[in-house]
């Protein structure tokens, strides 16, 4: 089986970092535009190009595992092309992704030299350990606050929430306890409507569950895959 990982708006495959060096064979997707490329303006494209990307490597039994944004394209996937999926891990994430206009503002006012934006963004990470903070932020830097509003944009209008009972893979739902962002209510809804899904939330994680608590992330994904062979 494959571990393929897709990241969330205006984020990167660093933020897989435990991880891939975890899960040896899995593979972390740069989304196009994070940062080289021109970024998808909504989820559908997003889809097909993830799509395309796994269809050129030519991998098999995929097991997709989106974060946020990520885990929208990958109930996307879900749905359009089933038959190319063996299971979907979804973190952070929900049916529908409602975007905080306080986010979207933090992009369109983002300070002098994108100050503003960027000690907002790094507040995403408190809980993340302090030796990753330097290569976030330069990460951060190097895709810039345009590509994560246009990713939120992106979020803002997505809704599958009645489409949900259509899924029939084998799902994982993770969800941090204190995730504000996609608060657990999400992750229940996701549980709920879903035919073959169950959900984990990890006690004290935030929104980062897969950096935070990425032990216990980990075994839930181990888990999972054992379920699944």
């Amino acid at each position: 089986m494959k571990l393929v990982f897709l990241h969330g708006a205006g984020s990167s495959s660093l933020s897989y970092y435990y991880q891939l060096r975890h899960f040896r064979n899995s593979k972390a997707i740069d989304l196009p535009g994070h940062s080289t490329g021109k970024a998808c303006h909504d989820i559908e494209s997003y889809l097909e190009w993830v799509r395309g990307f796994i269809t050129a490597r030519r991998y098999k039994d995929v097991v997709l595992c989106g974060h946020a944004m990520g885990g929208a394209i990958t109930l996307l996937y879900a749905l359009r092309y089933p038959e190319e999926l063996k299971g979907i891990i979804l973190m952070g994430t929900g049916a529908r992704l409602h975007v905080h206009p306080d986010y979207l503002d933090r992009c369109r006012e983002p300070g002098p030299d994108n100050s503003k934006w960027l000690a907002g963004y790094m507040k995403s990470f408190k809980h993340v350990s302090p030796d990753m903070h330097p290569v976030l932020s330069q990460r951060a830097v190097e895709r810039g606050p345009e590509v994560q509003l246009n990713d939120l944009l992106a979020c803002d209008r997505f809704d599958v929430m009645d489409q949900l009972g259509k899924i029939n893979l084998p799902t994982q739902v993770l969800c941090g306890s204190d995730d504000v962002m996609t608060p657990v209510k999400y992750a229940d809804y996701l549980t709920e409507h879903m035919q073959n899904a169950r959900g984990t939330v990890i006690p004290g994680a935030t929104h980062f569950v897969q950096m935070e608590e990425y032990k216990k992330v980990n075994e839930e994904i181990e888990h999972f895959m054992a379920s699944l062979k």
